[in-house]
């Protein structure tokens, strides 16, 4: 095993944030130009909260080998923050009763 001296984790830190700023400071730039942004382009901006967050929940809720982690905490708080999240479409309502519902489950068992 290597270890890596803090310098350099703190330079690739450094870049990893920069190019990530430059990135979203290019559309910003290139939408500042633009008089109106395109209705594609606004539709397809409206799903990457609910995309990023499925990203982030969906695979906690899974095992290793891909079948769904049935019968567990996570597993209820997750079908109950997408219950919400589909009749609310509010991203902070459905984080917000997921989370209360996990919290509420692990405190009882």
């Amino acid at each position: 095993m290597t270890t890596h001296s803090p310098a350099l984790i703190w330079l690739l830190l450094g870049l990893t944030a920069s190019g990530t700023w430059l990135f979203r400071l290019s559309f910003i730039a290139l939408f500042g130009r633009v008089a109106e942004i395109p209705d594609l382009a606004m539709r397809l901006l409206r799903l990457i909260p609910a995309a990023v967050l499925a990203a982030i929940v969906a695979p906690s809720l899974t095992h290793a080998t891909g079948s769904f982690n049935l019968g567990t905490e996570r597993f209820a708080a997750g079908m109950i923050a997408a219950f919400v999240a589909w009749r609310t479409k509010n991203v902070l309502a459905t984080i917000g009763v997921g989370m209360g519902v996990l919290w509420a489950l692990q405190a009882l068992s």
